[in-house]
């Protein structure tokens, strides 16, 4: 999951790992299966109606983030997009339901289950005889091995991303007939549900450059109850199209059209009608639903003259030459009154346009879901201060995460439950609570293990030498805040950085020292050296203005003061993180704690800062699986040396991971037993938080404006989206909405 979102099995698999020592764990809580069972915090919101109630035909106009750069899932570069359309058009296995969990999917299977165990685990699939591809082809056990050989990781010629679980198969046969399919494990595998969904035909698994290429624009053979129609690079869209020999239900919609829209473009899209259903920020949610609420006949918005002045004058003259007369007779000159005119005009023209754009967004709604993914606080270990254990723990003890939730969820109406695993979600089988095992928040223990640490308030901090200069702040004053965009107290500092945590006098009354050492090649506070690749903005100027007063005396330690480098995006729907960011930075300040917000460009918010380690603190979110001991643990393992020396990583960006926490995914992979998996993953989030690489915070908001006479789409939550019962309602015909009371509510 990035930031603002990564496709979710797309990229949950692909790629890495460092080492923070094996962690003394107190006493665990959340680790066994004895926790009562959770429910979903929000149910999906999509105007569900029978098929009955739905027209046949019709387009649907959807808003994507990208068109995509590959169609095949298992790709580097499959996005989000590339997962939806693939939800579409090819078979799955399994789906899942709403509560997260991988459920059959009869269109195309008809029963799978673990046959025997010994000596090797063996799973027989029997598929839907009906089912079969775009070409007339049955699907069968020669798509299946196919699948397996490329993504074995056995033959490099094959570009993969990832080949969990495909790695574990011995071989796939044919079972008693075509219909059946028989796949023998070399090792036992817990997420076995989790192969062949999607699943390719052998024309695109079947060789590597058919893998590696074929599929990336097209997808001539298909199985779903749509087909790719074209991938239109120049009108930045994808077609799809009713598939002709699909045997489940039809598709109401004669065709799917994922249009890429940017975020802060999507609201005039809606005004313009381009779009049926998007997508959208809470600011564009505020208007939606203002528009489409009822209007009071008695303070509707009528078109009025100016105040005083007659809306129109006799013999039928303009309002502007009523009131040009009315203002001259009234003691204006002529150029006053034409200004007058011109001001109110311009009033009266955006007053018309604001009641067209109103009116347009009144045939919208706004449905709202929990997305199945969370957003999390990540704390780089990798070195500086946060590879000290005490000093992430005493960050995360410093966070009251209800807070922070309910800043983010409780204006828009959803329940505000600060998340307590790292592995799952409310209502997922794998949830409990394990933030015990790092403890509530508490700033006075925060501030113990600070001490322990070895930084103190109130310590002397070295100043930089005169004529020295942060690494990098040529190239900041190059490409300096390129967005135009104020911080958000409402200063902008001249390289879009400024301090939290550092007042500009001392608890002497001196003046305030440079918290780092800023000479070239020198490290900051964090220990990062800067002078190769450092991170924009990394400083803000000596002077720069900090919100007011902090409640505890900074902190400092062998002549640096305890500043941490907070980096965020800062592109078009980034306001949220930034609004979490500054809350975050307030409770640090208490603790004594400083922090270095940086606002960053998007497109090199990943790539730039967190996959290449240069940021101390971090938000960004990741997808909740339905197998997550497959799925989580290259998220959470340990990072191991490269053959070139450097350590890999893979999708593990905080660079904290312990054999404890390993050992536990991997034994939770290979038992086929559901509460011990349930048990083992339940231990393994409980040492996750102990070492406290990142803080789970909220449960990310799903809002979308949908066309309200569309059914069966919109804020989906867990569920896999069903995409033949999407269309528009028949005249008179109404979709259900969820209650609102039916949802928990908030924390306090």
């Amino acid at each position: 999951m990035s930031h603002v979102g990564v496709g979710p099995r797309a990229v949950m698999r692909s790629v890495a790992f460092l080492t923070a020592g094996v962690l003394a764990v107190p006493a665990l809580a959340g680790c066994t299966s004895e926790n009562p069972s959770s429910k979903p915090l929000a149910e999906q919101d999509v105007a569900a109606a029978a098929r009955a109630r739905v027209s046949d035909g019709g387009t649907l106009r959807w808003a994507v983030d990208s068109v995509p750069d590959t169609l095949n899932t298992f790709q580097s570069d499959a996005d989000a997009t590339t997962t939806r359309v693939a939800q579409a058009v090819l078979p799955s296995m399994y789906r899942t339901d709403e509560t997260g969990s991988p459920v059959r999917n009869p269109d195309y299977l008809e029963s799978a289950e673990v046959v025997d165990t010994e000596p090797k685990q063996v799973v027989v699939y029997k598929l839907n005889q009906q089912a079969v591809w775009s070409d007339g082809r049955e699907i069968g056990a020669a798509d299946f091995a196919a699948q397996w050989r490329a993504l074995s990781g056995k033959d490099s010629a094959y570009w993969t991303a990832r080949n969990a679980g495909y790695d574990r198969i011995e071989k796939i046969e044919r079972g008693a007939n075509d219909l059946e399919v028989k796949v023998t494990f070399s090792r036992p595998y817990a997420d076995w549900k989790a192969l062949f969904s999607p699943l390719y035909p052998k024309d695109v698994m079947g060789t590597p450059d058919a893998f590696n290429d074929g599929a990336r624009r097209t997808l001539k053979v298909t199985a779903g109850p749509f087909a790719v129609k074209k991938v239109d690079t120049k009108g930045d869209q994808v077609v799809l199209t009713g598939n002709p020999r699909w045997w489940g239900e039809p598709a109401k919609l004669d065709e799917i059209v994922l249009r890429a829209v940017p975020r802060d473009e999507r609201v005039s899209e809606l005004v313009a009608g381009k779009l049926d259903l998007a997508e959208i920020d809470p600011e564009t949610a505020d208007e939606v639903t203002l528009a489409a609420a009822p209007r009071d006949p008695a303070t509707g918005t009528p078109l009025m003259g100016p105040e005083g002045s007659p809306a129109a004058g006799p013999q039928g003259r303009s309002a502007a030459e009523a009131l040009r007369s009315w203002a001259v007779a009234n003691g204006s000159d002529e150029e006053a009154a034409e200004k007058e005119v011109l001001a109110r005009e311009e009033r009266r023209e955006a007053e018309a346009k604001a009641g067209r754009r109103q009116k347009a967004l009144s045939g919208f709604e706004v449905r709202k879901s929990l997305e199945p993914a969370y957003t999390q606080l990540a704390l780089n270990g990798s070195d500086g201060p946060l590879a000290d254990e005490r000093v992430r723990r005493a960050v995360a003890r410093a966070l009251d995460r209800g807070k922070l939730a309910e800043a983010v969820l409780k204006p828009l109406g959803l329940p505000a439950e600060p998340v307590g695993s790292h592995l799952a979600l409310s209502g997922q089988p794998a949830y409990a609570d394990g933030s015990g095992a790092l403890g509530e928040q508490n700033a006075k223990e925060a501030r113990a293990l600070l001490a322990d640490a070895g930084w103190v308030p109130g310590g002397p901090v070295k100043k930089a030498d005169e004529g020295e200069k942060a690494a990098g702040a040529e190239k900041d004053k190059k490409e300096k805040d390129k967005n135009g965009k104020d911080d958000e107290d409402g200063k902008k500092s001249d390289d879009g950085t400024y301090i939290v945590g550092e007042d500009n006098k001392n608890d002497d009354g001196d003046d305030a020292k440079d918290g780092a050492d800023q000479e070239s090649g020198e490290k900051h506070s964090s220990g990062k050296n800067t002078a190769q690749g450092g991170a924009p903005g990394a400083y803000a100027p000596k002077g720069t203005a900090a919100p007011a007063g902090s409640a505890a005396a900074p902190l400092a330690k062998d002549g640096k003061a305890l500043t941490l480098r907070f980096v965020l995006p800062s592109g078009p729907g980034s306001g949220t993180l930034r609004t979490v960011a500054d809350r975050i930075a307030g409770m640090l300040k208490e603790i004594g704690i400083g922090t270095e917000i940086t606002k960053v460009p998007d497109e090199s918010y990943f790539k730039d800062h967190i996959a290449a380690g240069e940021y101390d603190l971090a938000l960004y979110s990741w997808p909740a699986s339905a197998f997550p001991a497959t799925d989580a643990r290259p998220i959470y393992a340990k990072p191991v040396p490269a053959a070139d020396g450097s350590l890999n990583v893979a999708q593990n960006y905080t660079r904290v991971g312990t054999d404890q926490v390993d050992q536990l995914f991997d034994r939770a992979m290979a038992t086929l037993d559901q509460k011990e998996a349930r048990d083992l993953l339940r231990k393994a989030d409980s040492r996750i938080w102990a070492a406290a690489g990142s803080v789970p915070l909220y449960q990310r908001p799903q809002l979308t404006a949908a066309r309200k006479n569309l059914a069966n789409a919109g804020a989906f939550g867990f569920e896999t989206p069903v995409y033949e019962d999407m269309g528009f309602l028949k005249k008179g015909a109404q979709g259900s909405r969820p209650s609102r009371s039916s949802t928990s509510s908030p924390s306090s």
